[in-house]
């Protein structure tokens, strides 16, 4: 289990959440969804430790996540990617093993394998040298999903990881994200499309500068809480024909 408790932040003073606890749980896929702007993606970095927090804690198996970053594979949003770096694919993919290696070792021969048996899963084999700019989206979110199953980490993290790719590549990803979860992996998803909500996601944290709800989706994701994180207008549009209120 992945456990937040009490966790502030703010940008120049001005809170984006505020004592925000809640629980990922193994063996589950769980969306998070929200508007823009909601603190979705800064969740997910605060976690991390990537921005800075003012209060709060994150625990691992009862332990503070901070000592044992390797179990974490994140995948971040493509907009946040420098696309002009010059790294060819399998290249990125074996930085997965880095957390497995320790510092001042180098994949070898066994790590480069293991990246090209990850390439053929999400069956990208044939980009292996190519640099990381020239791929589609599609193809991109594939390659970080393959450096994900090389660092074997038992909390996967993925912000928004379908925005702007192929439904193939969509359909693949969701595949593997089930194919860990099956495994007993933590799967932690990003979420913007709602129409797929309940198709992809066993847990759902909804979020509005704080949790509104969460829970399994069968039970949080209704007509009531999409209206107050939303609105009552899309409430009404995702929910006309499911008789699905709340």
């Amino acid at each position: 289990m992945l456990e937040i408790k009490n966790l502030t932040v703010a940008y120049d003073d001005t809170p984006v959440f505020t004592d925000v606890a809640v629980n990922f749980k193994a063996g589950k896929i769980t969306g998070i969804i929200g508007p823009n702007g909601a603190g979705k993606s800064t969740l997910i970095k605060a976690a991390l430790g990537l921005i800075k927090i003012k209060q709060g804690t994150v625990d691992f198996q009862g332990q503070p996540l901070k000592s044992s970053p390797q179990q974490v594979a994140y995948v971040e949003q493509r907009k946040d990617l420098d696309l002009t770096f010059p790294i060819n694919v399998l290249d990125v993919v074996m930085t997965g093993t880095y957390g497995q290696l320790g510092l001042f070792k180098s994949p070898g021969k066994a790590e480069k394998a293991a990246s090209q048996k990850a390439l053929e899963q999400v069956a990208l084999s044939e980009f292996a040298h190519r640099q990381i700019g020239s791929l589609s989206g599609g193809q991109l979110q594939r390659v970080f999903v393959a450096r994900a199953i090389v660092q074997d980490a038992a909390v996967i993290i993925l912000d928004e990881p379908f925005v702007g790719i192929d439904l193939q590549s969509e359909t693949a990803i969701m595949q593997i994200l089930k194919s860990w979860r099956d495994a007993g992996k933590t799967i932690i998803v990003v979420h913007h499309d709602l129409n797929k909500v309940s198709q992809y996601f066993d847990e759902l944290v909804i979020l509005n500068h704080g949790v509104l709800a969460t829970g399994p989706t069968n039970e949080v994701y209704n007509a009531a809480n999409i209206a107050t994180a939303f609105s009552a207008d899309l409430s009404a549009v995702l929910f006309q024909d499911s008789g699905v209120q709340g």
